[in-house]
């Protein structure tokens, strides 16, 4: 609707104290830790807005955030994906053989767990955006999958394990997404990347210390107490998984209104920046539940594009649940084969950490996140043209880093849908559930009668990545789109003399309320935000 502030609405918005800091009456208006409306002093109100005291408490906020909520959430994400996985690791030392599995009950392990991973994902993302304590959520989920990994290591049948896989993929359908929500709930779009790719390094690190660790443990725990090797492996990574999913209850943060951890200042510079950020509050409004957030999700083509983009990308990634089988296929023993997987994973890890960098720095997501792609591609031609062991083994460290171009997946989707929170919930869960479907068809594709050269499964690999380049070009198109949109609006406002009141009074008032400043002010907030591409 059209907004035009008059005398009159200013003089009710002073009635009901939303009003700018330097409101007389000494008050303004603030949502407090359980996010009700209360009143703080107007002195704390203007000091947050001054420039170098905001920028001195927005230093201090950042540095808690990198410190406490990043590193917890990384060693989260090692474990995950060492506990996801390690059933690939247990099969080099006898899961398949001791468990009586042919290939494709062996082949179905690996692919069934995505059917629970992939359908709780949406509704636990809803939920995390409904609930007030994600520190206590997602430990629960971390503590629910760790029992279960460490369950696996007793099962004796197909049956037994298969049940297994799929009842750790509902916890653990939580974190990924979940985790990157938070993320979007603390960060703006220009620090979202770089921390988002130190998370997704934990994947790319998991890798790599993942081979380390089980190298060890089946090396020396072989037979002990006459226990199999691969039952230790899961019985001793599914404890410590537990471990810190207690200890994560008191480091990870909540939302910016109600952690426990910040000061008051602290907390309101937080709301601050992403409300500046986006353009308005990072808050939804009476009118947005789940199902609102479901449907706006689901019905914006760029979720759609976004989802089979991320369907297709997996697909030509799946090859990282068989790593060690593909690294296997070099002709070394067991424990050389783990311990040559860490190094391709260590320079993934680098290339990830430096793309991520690099890309919030040029705030561009395209040509960040089809690059490494493009060096899977090549990565897959040296393989399927040569069986030379060093040419193969080049050919892995290509293929690992381009995990570096998905790690900015769902930082470009939390970009590009940024109000409101429960929309932004439900597209990253959509496209991070439905995407797993690569995953789950990348499970059959690398079938041990392709071995030793995999030439049919690197090429499905190469179609996957060729089309979710081509869909991630049609996003940038969409956004370059919008952004003239933007930026036409913007010159028609400038030449009709209106400061960009063309907005939903109920979110006008919110953004007024938790920024403690006058409706006209959030107002203008909007102009000047634009995607990035």
């Amino acid at each position: 609707m059209a907004l035009s502030i008059t005398e009159k609405e200013q003089r009710e918005l002073v009635e009901e104290g939303s009003t700018s800091p330097s409101a007389e009456e000494g008050k303004v208006k603030h949502i407090n830790e359980k996010g009700e409306v209360t009143h703080i002093d107007a002195a704390l109100a203007r000091r947050v807005h001054d420039p170098e005291v905001r920028k001195a408490i927005e230093r201090k906020l950042l540095w808690k955030l990198d410190t406490r909520l990043m590193p917890t959430v990384i060693i989260i994400f090692i474990l995950n994906y060492i506990d996801r996985n390690n059933v690939s690791t247990a099969r080099l030392s006898g899961l398949q053989q001791d468990l009586g599995l042919s290939d494709v009950q062996y082949e179905s392990c690996i692919a069934i767990l995505y059917s629970s991973y992939i359908t709780f994902q949406t509704p636990s993302n809803l939920f995390l955006n409904y609930v007030s304590k994600p520190s206590l959520y997602i430990p629960i989920m971390v503590i629910l999958w760790g029992l279960v990994s460490l369950l696996t290591g007793v099962t004796k049948s197909f049956t037994g394990i298969a049940l297994c896989r799929v009842a750790i993929g509902v916890p653990e359908a939580a974190f990924y997404p979940g985790t990157i929500y938070l993320l979007s709930r603390w960060y703006t779009k220009k620090e979202l990347a770089f921390r988002s790719a130190w998370l997704y390094g934990g994947l790319i690190i998991s890798n790599a210390f993942g081979s380390l660790m089980a190298a060890g443990i089946l090396s020396n725990l072989e037979g002990k107490l006459g226990v199999r090797g691969w039952r230790w492996l899961f019985y001793i990574e599914g404890a410590i998984t537990m471990a810190i999913g207690f200890i994560a209850m008191l480091s990870l943060p909540d939302y910016p209104r109600n952690t426990w951890w910040l000061t008051t200042e602290e907390k309101i510079v937080a709301q601050q920046r992403l409300s500046e950020d986006a353009g308005e509050a990072d808050q939804d409004s009476a009118s947005d539940t789940a199902w609102s957030g479901f449907k706006m999700a689901i019905t914006d083509p760029k979720v759609l594009v976004f989802m089979f983009m991320t369907f297709v990308q997996l697909l030509g990634l799946s090859f990282v649940s068989f790593f060690p089988t593909l690294t296997q296929t070099l002709g070394y023993s067991t424990t050389v084969t783990l311990l040559l997987c860490a190094p391709p994973w260590a320079y993934a890890f680098i290339v990830c950490i430096a793309n991520a960098r690099h890309s919030d720095l040029q705030g561009e997501r395209f040509w960040h996140i089809t690059w490494p792609w493009i060096g899977v591609l090549v990565g897959y031609i040296i393989a399927m043209s040569s069986q030379a062991t060093g040419a193969r083994y080049v050919a892995l460290f290509l293929m690992a880093a381009g995990y570096a171009g998905f790690a900015l997946t769902l930082v470009w989707v939390s970009n590009s849908f940024p109000r409101p929170p429960v929309k932004r919930a439900a597209a990253i869960g959509l496209v991070n559930g439905f995407g797993n479907l690569g995953n789950l068809v990348g499970s059959y594709v690398w079938d041990a009668k392709f071995s030793p050269i995999y030439r049919q499964s690197m090429g499905v690999g190469v179609v996957g990545l060729v089309l979710a380049i081509g869909c991630a070009y049609i996003i940038r198109i969409l956004l370059k789109r919008m952004n003239k949109n933007l930026d036409r609006l913007e010159e028609v406002m400038d030449a009709a003399g209106v400061d960009d009141e063309d907005r939903d009074m109920d979110r006008l008032r919110a953004t007024a309320e938790i920024e403690g400043i006058a409706l006209d002010e959030a107002a203008a907030m909007k102009r000047g935000f634009r995607y990035l591409l």
